[in-house]
């Protein structure tokens, strides 16, 4: 027939087509792989707290800076916290940590980014409006300092440092600069009952490499009545 095709052209197009059709799967199948594990790496978890871990934090931390020009980023750790693991045992620390953990996401709200980077240290990224920043970070330092009621009912006295870096203030949505400027601040602050904002000074200072060495003195564990 007219309409036929040369063998040679037919045999051409039906091995194009074939070799097309394979490739579908395949390339469709690597794409759902990487969203995959980028999902994956956003909703993993920390066993102890249930907060984001160190990627899922990031991912989520980086979207807020990159949408929203009020987002600010805090650096929070405990104060002590080595004491308490020290003299009252590595539960009493986990239990001190979860309730540390529970505080914060309370405080901080859902559509926050909250994680634990690991040990007593944790990041948030949230939406706060220039006016009630001083409120809201002094508010967070005293709902940290509430001592924490162990399930035998002992009670263990507890504080926290608090470092914060608005990146509309500072001119900058890059995340690791925001943190280095909220760890600095943070330094600043150090057992001193106060939340510190960073400064555009600290975009630049060195990293506080040390600032856990040498935390003195434990906290009490006192028994309720």
């Amino acid at each position: 027939m007219d309409s036929a095709l040369p063998l040679g052209t037919g045999s051409a197009q039906r091995a194009l087509l074939l070799t097309t059709l394979a490739a579908v799967p395949l390339t469709g199948w690597t794409l759902h792989a990487v969203a995959l594990h980028r999902k994956l790496a956003a909703a993993r978890r920390d066993p102890l707290t249930g907060l984001l871990g160190r990627d899922g934090y990031t991912v989520k931390a980086r979207q807020s800076l990159s949408r929203y020009a009020d987002t600010v980023v805090i650096m929070c750790d405990l104060d002590h916290f080595k004491s308490i693991n020290d003299t009252l045992g590595h539960a009493v620390g986990d239990a001190v940590i979860a309730a540390t953990a529970d505080r914060l996401s309370t405080w901080a709200g859902s559509r926050a980014a909250v994680g634990r980077l690991g040990g007593d240290e944790f990041a948030l990224t949230l939406r706060i409006a220039p006016e009630r920043r001083q409120a809201r970070l002094a508010h967070l330092v005293h709902k940290l300092a509430e001592p924490v009621v162990l399930e035998d009912d002992r009670v263990v006295q507890v504080a926290a440092s608090i470092g914060a870096a608005p990146g509309d203030s500072l001119s900058t949505t890059n995340l690791s600069v925001l943190q280095r400027a909220a760890d600095v601040a943070l330094y600043k602050g150090k057992h001193t009952g106060r939340a510190v904002v960073a400064a555009p000074e600290d975009l630049t200072a060195a990293s506080v490499n040390g600032r856990r060495a040498g935390r003195p003195g434990a906290h009490p564990l006192e028994r309720t009545a």
